[in-house]
Order: C-alpha cells, then structure tokens, then sequence
C-alpha cells in the first residue's frame, strides 16, 4: 500500500512538474524562438551595403509566420532580453514603441494576440511573445471590447518599456506627438501612417519595421521599397518554401482554395503586378530540377557591374540542338572589389566566355582602369567587346522580348533552387510602360547572357593564343573571333 501511495505521488509530482513547464513554455515564448533562416536576416536587418537598416519590410506569403516574426522582435526590444545569436540593432534602455494593425479589431485579433496572448480569455493571458512575468500592467482601448491600449513592460535594466497599441484607421492626427524607438506595423500602411511613423522615430534614431502579405498591389509604400530602395531601408521576402512547417499537402490545399490571380501574392508575398510584369509567366512554366550539363553544350556567363547596387553574374547553358537555353547558376554580391567577384566567376569555370555591359569601359575612381579590363586582368575571360544585340545596338527591349518568347515556347528554364534569381523576376515590371531598373541586377545580366548566345563556348573548346595578359588590349577570343568573321 505504501508503495501505491508512493509511485502515486511521484507521478503527481512528475505532473506538476510537466504542467509547470508547459506553462512557462507558453508564457515565455521568446526564450524558446529558433527563427527560420529569412526570419534571422530579417532580424539582422542590414541593407544592400551591409549597414544596420531602421527602415524594413518583410513581404512574404500568407502563414509563413512574419506576424509572429515581427512580434518576437518587438518584445525583445521592449525587454532588452536579446539571445546570443542576435546580430540586429539592440536597444540598451527601456523604450517607447507602437504596434499597429489596419483596423482596431484587426490590433486586438492579430498583433495584441500575438503580444500578449488571446484577448478576453484570462487564461490565455502572457501567451504571447512578451513573457508573462515581465508584462507589469495593461490599459483597455476605449470603444473595442477586451482591446489594450497600452502595456508597461519590465525591461532587463529594471525599469519600464511601455508599448502603445494603434490602429490605420484611427487616422494620422492619432499618431502626431509622441517620439519613439520603435514602430512594427503588420499589414502596410498608407502613406501618411508611414510618414507619420518615420516622423515619430526619426529624433531618436529609432526603428520601424513591417510584415505583410503585400494584398493591395504595388503602393506608394511598396514602390518606394522595391523601386527606390535608399541605404537606411532594407526590402526581404519570404514564400511557402521559406517556412518549414508548411508542408506541401497543406499548401496544395491552400492554392486550390485561391483564386488563381492570388496564389502568387498569397503564396511568394509577390504584388499584383498584373500587366505590369516584364515576364508574366508561371514559375512553373519555366523552372526545372538541377541537373548535369552535358559536355558538348555552349556555355556563357554574363556580368552586370554593380556599383551602388549588387554585382550580378548568371551562367547558361545552351543546347543548340534544340536552341534551348538553362540557366544553371547565378551570384548576386553586393559591396566586394572585383577581385573577389573574379574569383567566384572563375570558380565556376575559368574557360567559360564573360559578356559585360557598355558601362564595362567606365575607369575605376580608385585605379583609373576600366572595369572589364580590371576583370580580365584578374583572368576572367571577358569577351573581346562589350555587349551588343544580335542586330547591333544595346537597346533593352529586344533582349527581353527574345527572353519572354523563349519563355513562353519552353526554351528558356531556370535551376529551381536559384532563388535570388527567381527573387528578382518575380517584381521586375514595368510602371507607365517603362521597366523600373531597380533590383534587376540579375534581369539584366540575363538579357545579357541570352543575347550573347553566339559567343558561347564548349568545354573542350582550347584557346587560341591571343594578347599577352595584363595588357589594356588583352581580348580573350578576339582571334577565334577575327576567324569566324565576328566583332572581336
């Protein structure tokens, strides 16, 4: 009997003790957040040249948990409590922070759930990002049921983070006066809320951040973010196949329960562009599993030089046979010298013929020489002449054309896992019929590369002798070229 009473009360302790774990688990969240990978860069906010970003916009795809990303980081800058692998801007005092939705109901469902736990159940109280030991005390919103308008929030130094909870719809007289460290606003603003926002952080320094699935098209919000990106913003996405806990019976259900001119914003976080796509074609139609490149198939890089934007390059392989065209690789780098962009070309064959851009003959402020002859001084095997349309001139609007018909006649594929590369396809568009030459750095060097089809080379293809290296007037092919009666 005394056996019984004791294996009975150590699994009432065992019990309690699972019970209290469990409730610290689910009142202190944000000491168990692993993030997935997009969520961690996000976090780390740096823009195109590696600077801390207090400007951010998470685009992304419905359900791949940017709501719950965006509250985990607003409730470590109220609590000072960062981890280890934080690498983002810290806040080392209590601060003063907003949090916003589009409309009250949507605060109190959303963002005051994912802070605090769901609103008019005691029992879910402190479920929600910020733990529970440290919310000190709450006021309710005025005119919304079980709503909060504010939540004081200790802060790792011992005093008070305080945290006030708007709404879009409260209009921009609601969000003048006050000066802040940090603004999160899930679901995109209008302008005048954005501005307003900015205004409010702009004395201290401060941060503002925002996570939505981008459900009104290109805005002013979204434009100014993806076609004229300055240096204190930073623009991520994040689809379906960013989030590991969506598995591919659950996204199948949920594109078959979308209508079809919504699953790509739905599922990629990609702005109904509509006719303003410069490719209005499924990822699907064009997107094929890696494999090996038979030997005997031309192969071409081509090069977009960056200079207040990322350097590019993408490589293809050209089946002549069947004229179809695969990109195989691509590399987008922002902020390195051409040394090391050379290298990574080489590394991916040294023999493989480089096309560069008009801007190739532009010299270096720091060395005074051109940047193709910097890259084939390095050893890459830059073609003998910038690039040029089949027909002559460098206008854009050939090479894009010859892009969308390869697309569109099954002659032009993509490596599915390159993901930069679909990254930028899927917002290059037009505005007012002209292309936004804005994060197209691996568009371009495409165009590039697809124009200069006829200069492509095979693997067993052995270089002539030509112009000593190191020299200004070195021109890989230009003999072989001269031979074949081409433009050297």
């Amino acid at each position: 009997m005394e056996a019984l009473l004791e294996n009975d009360q150590v699994r009432d302790q065992v019990v309690d003790l699972l019970t209290e774990h469990v409730e610290i688990l689910e009142t202190n969240q944000l000491q168990a957040y692993s993030p997935y990978d997009y969520q961690r860069k996000f976090h780390a906010g740096k823009d195109e040249e590696g600077n801390t970003a207090r400007q951010r916009m998470l685009m992304a795809g419905n359900k791949t948990g940017k709501t719950y990303c965006g509250a985990m980081e607003l409730s470590y800058h109220l609590t000072g409590l960062y981890p280890e692998w934080w690498e983002g801007l810290k806040f080392e005092k209590p601060i003063k922070a907003w949090a916003a939705g589009n409309t009250s109901n949507n605060t109190r469902d959303i963002v005051q759930s994912e802070l605090i736990g769901e609103p008019g159940d005691p029992e879910e109280f402190g479920k929600g990002s910020i733990p529970k030991h440290l919310i000190v005390s709450t006021e309710r919103q005025p005119g919304v049921p079980n709503a909060v308008a504010q939540v004081v929030v200790k802060h790792i130094s011992g005093r008070n983070s305080k945290l006030q909870l708007k709404s879009y719809e409260q209009g921009k007289t609601a969000w003048m006066g006050t000066a802040i460290q940090c603004c999160w606003l899930d679901e995109e603003p209008p302008q005048d809320i954005y501005s307003q926002a900015l205004r409010a952080s702009l004395k201290t320094g401060g941060l503002v951040y925002m996570t939505f699935t981008p459900e009104n098209g290109l805005t002013d919000v979204c434009a100014s973010f993806m076609n004229q990106l300055k240096p204190n913003q930073a623009l991520y996405r994040a689809t379906w196949d960013d989030a590991p806990h969506l598995s591919k019976e659950i996204k199948d259900e949920i594109l078959a329960a979308l209508p079809p001119h919504e699953r790509e914003m739905r599922s990629k976080g990609i702005p109904v562009l509509g006719s303003g796509l410069v490719f209005p074609v499924p990822e699907d139609q064009i997107s094929v599993p890696p494999f090996s490149i038979p030997q005997h198939w031309g192969r071409i890089c081509a090069i977009d030089f960056g200079y207040d934007h990322p350097t590019a390059v993408i490589w293809l392989a050209h089946d002549r046979d069947s004229d179809a065209v695969f990109l195989y690789d691509c590399y987008r780098v922002a902020g390195n010298t051409p040394v090391i962009h050379a290298q990574a070309i080489k590394d991916r064959g040294s023999w493989i013929p480089c096309a560069w851009p008009h801007d190739g003959h532009v010299h270096d402020k720091g060395s005074g020489t051109p940047l193709a002859a910097q890259y084939r001084r390095l050893g890459v095997e830059m073609l003998g002449e910038h690039f040029q349309n089949p027909d002559g001139g460098i206008n854009v609007e050939p090479g894009i054309m010859e892009l969308l018909q390869r697309m569109e006649s099954g002659r032009f594929k993509v490596f599915g896992h390159l993901n930069d590369w679909f990254e930028e396809m899927r917002i290059y568009h037009r505005q007012d019929g002209k292309i936004i030459k804005k994060h197209d750095d691996l568009m371009a060097a495409t165009r590039y590369g697809v124009q200069s089809l006829r200069y492509s080379r095979t693997l067993s293809f052995e270089p002539r002798p030509r112009y000593a290296e190191g020299s200004l007037n070195w021109k890989p092919f230009a003999a072989e070229l001269e031979m074949e009666g081409l433009p050297a």
